[in-house]
């Protein structure tokens, strides 16, 4: 049974169209050329989930440090989960100490630290420690080979098709590491989305002390670049210079990677100038605010026949500035909808299409519960659906 085709006048030039289906096809954006060059890019406004700018983003390369984002990632899972705890205290193994102290960019942990989990990340994002990424992984899951485990774990879960972690700082391993743009871009904005204040708390520091040694974040955009936060650098001689990043300005947030640079100062003017480009380049036009009604739905054996359908988030369109292209927005669902239906449950996808080519594809709920309808109401919605 196919569900009425309905339409909704929209502030910007578009349509709101429900049809049936179960399936919808994945979001594209075009190109947009910059005013720079970058062999490795992508830039993603995640305030609407669409691709400002990408050039060889499914292209395979080494993360190097920003290796240690993963590793940041399932820390922030497994204290969600109650499997690791901030102030939690971690040892440093002999072995380790051995095998890490001064080891390329450190914490410079002693062989007798006593050092809380709170600590270790804020070395890992503020200062790169890889000796903090290595007691880390052994204190949390007893191995490195096991929290590799839980990197790679957590990868499929988001999505990051084209990735394989080996290490929870990206040291090199002759290529058994590796990533690309469009799955940094998944990880960098799952960790702002799902982890909100972990983020705020440990991403983006300007720097840190311990054990009377203080040291610099190198990221090349705090500071710099207003609204600017982190993510992550990265360089090895295999891999290069790279950077996650993001920035927020006025409800905006852009997530970027610059990769494969030859030198540091070509990647750091390279994001700068990225994410200064999509800030400069690109209006947010609002379309809906956060529970505000999308469309309706009609519902079978429901107390209600029918239900409104909404977004967990503001639903906002990137678009270039100056401009006013078509856009359509299309509902879809597979319908009639059958009660019983919580309120929390995804029953629809509403697919954002700008001058013919879909850009973002978001999840809708319903508005309110819906129970299953009475013999009376029953008897009432059969009524009801006879006469319309």
């Amino acid at each position: 049974m196919r569900a009425a085709l309905k339409f909704l006048t929209l502030g910007l030039a578009g349509a709101i169209a429900i049809t049936s289906s179960s399936r919808a096809a994945s979001p594209t954006a075009p190109r947009v050329p910059t005013p720079y060059e970058a062999p490795i890019a992508m830039l993603v406004d995640l305030s609407s989930g669409q691709t400002l700018f990408a050039r060889e983003e499914d292209r395979r390369f080494m993360p190097a440090s920003i290796t240690k984002v993963m590793t940041t990632m399932v820390a922030f899972e497994w204290m969600e989960q109650g499997k690791l705890f901030p102030q939690q205290v971690m040892t440093v193994r002999p072995d380790t100490f051995r095998a890490w102290n001064r080891k390329g960019s450190t914490m410079y942990l002693p062989h007798d630290a006593r050092i809380t989990v709170d600590e270790l990340l804020h070395g890992i994002t503020t200062v790169s420690a890889n000796d903090a990424s290595v007691v880390l992984a052994e204190g949390a899951a007893g191995s490195v080979a096991r929290w590799s485990l839980a990197m790679n774990d957590t990868a499929a879960r988001l999505g990051m098709a084209d990735s394989h972690f080996n290490t929870p700082n990206g040291w090199m391993d002759d290529g058994q590491t590796f990533v690309t743009a469009r799955d940094l871009v998944t990880l960098g904005s799952a960790m702002i989305q799902r982890h909100p204040s972990k983020y705020g708390h440990f991403v983006g520091k300007k720097g840190l002390e311990y054990n009377g040694i203080r040291q610099n974040n190198h990221d090349p955009i705090s500071g710099v670049v207003p609204g600017a936060d982190g993510i992550k650098t990265g360089f090895t001689n295999q891999a290069g210079y790279g950077f996650l990043g993001s920035a927020e300005r006025n409800g905006r947030r852009l997530v970027m990677v610059v990769a494969a640079s030859p030198r540091g100062r070509e990647r750091n003017d390279a994001a700068r100038a990225l994410i200064e480009w999509g800030f400069a380049n690109f209006d947010s036009r609002r379309l809906f605010e956060t529970g505000e009604r999308v469309a309706t739905a009609r519902v079978q054996d429901g107390n209600v026949s029918e239900i409104g359908l909404v977004s967990a988030r503001p639903v906002r369109l990137s678009v270039p500035h100056g401009r006013m292209p078509k856009v359509d927005l299309s509902v879809r669902y597979e319908g009639p909808l059958r009660a019983p239906i919580a309120d929390d449950e995804e029953i629809a996808r509403l697919i954002v299409t700008v001058d013919g080519e879909q850009v973002n594809t978001l999840p809708l709920y319903a508005e309110r519960p819906v129970s299953e309808a009475t013999v009376i109401q029953r008897v009432f919605n059969g009524l009801w659906g006879w006469a319309g």
